[in-house]
This record gives structure tokens, sequence and C-alpha cells, in this order.
């Protein structure tokens, strides 16, 4: 079992930044083949946003790319995102995501807003 604990979402102006933290309860942060990060805005399905692989791989929605960036602490069982210049587009839940032995984790989400 995996437990994931995400923090950093709020309300931003369009053209600013906010970084995301998702630490995962684990003793081994290299059993986790992949962590990332997906949103859901209103009336929207679920949809990957970023995730970075054990060997340090990254896929990164074209939506996003050039202007969020997501990287990986193994020390700290932590990964980040850095979200820079924010769009309205960009408000959603913001879900942590990690997938360890077979099995899929989620974290509660958090509220990203971004106001024009």
């Amino acid at each position: 079992q995996v437990q994931l604990v995400e923090s950093g979402g709020g309300l931003v102006q369009a053209g600013g930044s906010l970084r995301l933290s998702c630490a995962a309860s684990v003793d081994n942060m290299f059993s986790i083949l992949h962590m990332g990060w997906y949103r859901q805005a209103p009336g929207k399905q679920r949809e990957l946003v970023a995730r970075v692989f054990a060997d340090g791989t990254t896929n990164v929605a074209d939506s996003v790319k050039g202007r969020f960036t997501i990287s990986r602490d193994n020390a700290k069982n932590t990964v980040y995102l850095q979200m820079n210049n924010l769009k309205p587009d960009d408000t959603a839940v913001y879900y942590c995501n990690a997938y360890r032995l077979t099995a899929i984790y989620w974290g509660q989400g958090t509220q990203v807003t971004v106001s024009s």
C-alpha cells in the first residue's frame, strides 16, 4: 500500500506560478515505476499532465509542455510539479498518481485555480 500526500495548490493569477508536491509513503522510491500528476476540470475527464519514471524519463502533456516541469527527489520520496505561466485553462483538481507493483494509487487531490 502506498499513501500519497499532496500539497501546493491554491489560487493564482494568470501568468503566475505554483509548485505541487507529492510525497509517497514507501521505503524504496525505485519500487514506484512511475509517478506523476493528472488533473480534472469540471465537466471534463481526468487527463495526464506529467509523469516521471524511475529512470528519470518524463512524459509531459502537449498542453503544458514548456510551462510545467516534473521532477523526482528519490531521497525525499517526493515528486514535484513546477507550473509556470499558468493559464485559466489550467484550473482543475490535480491528483498525484503512482504505479507500483501492478497497482495504481491516487492522492486526495489539490485544487489549482487560475484567475484571468
